[in-house]
């Protein structure tokens, strides 16, 4: 795959990407996707979404149960079309509870947008935090719900 934008253009993506999924902007979200992005939370069974439109239904089934989502970034680095990402998660429920966590993410640019979003994180230590409830609704999804 050839490189497609400068290092720094490629991080400005990204810093966009990230942005408007704290603010939940779904369309400035999708706009900084590739039509061929691929996005999985690595070390899940999920596959994972393909294309902007179910990237965003697969966010939503746990976002629409959300009253804000922050992020800190720890570290960011970008060489040729790969930006990593070194980030903390805040989520906050609407019932008001919160679970926080560390990420790595990988993203491979193509053709100036985000083509491949990796998530790497641990799952029990996340998950852990959610409340029961939202594990009970996070349980009536399947991939078929975002696949495409």
């Amino acid at each position: 795959m050839s490189i497609t934008g400068s290092s720094e253009a490629n991080k400005e993506v990204v810093k966009k990407m990230w942005r408007a999924l704290g603010e939940m902007d779904w369309e400035t979200l999708k706009s900084c996707m590739h039509p061929e992005i691929h996005y999985q939370d690595v070390p899940t069974d999920d596959p994972g979404s393909h294309g902007p439109e179910n990237c965003v239904k697969r966010l939503l089934i746990a976002f629409i149960h959300l009253k804000k989502q922050e992020q800190v970034t720890h570290h960011m680095a970008a060489e040729g079309n790969v930006v990593f990402l070194d980030h903390t998660e805040t989520w906050t429920f609407k019932t008001g509870e919160k679970a926080s966590h560390t990420f790595a993410t990988m993203h491979e640019m193509k053709d100036g947008k985000v083509y491949r979003w990796s998530d790497y994180w641990d799952v029990n230590k996340f998950v852990g935090q959610f409340p029961d409830w939202f594990i009970e609704e996070m349980m009536k999804s399947t991939a078929d719900d975002f696949a495409g």
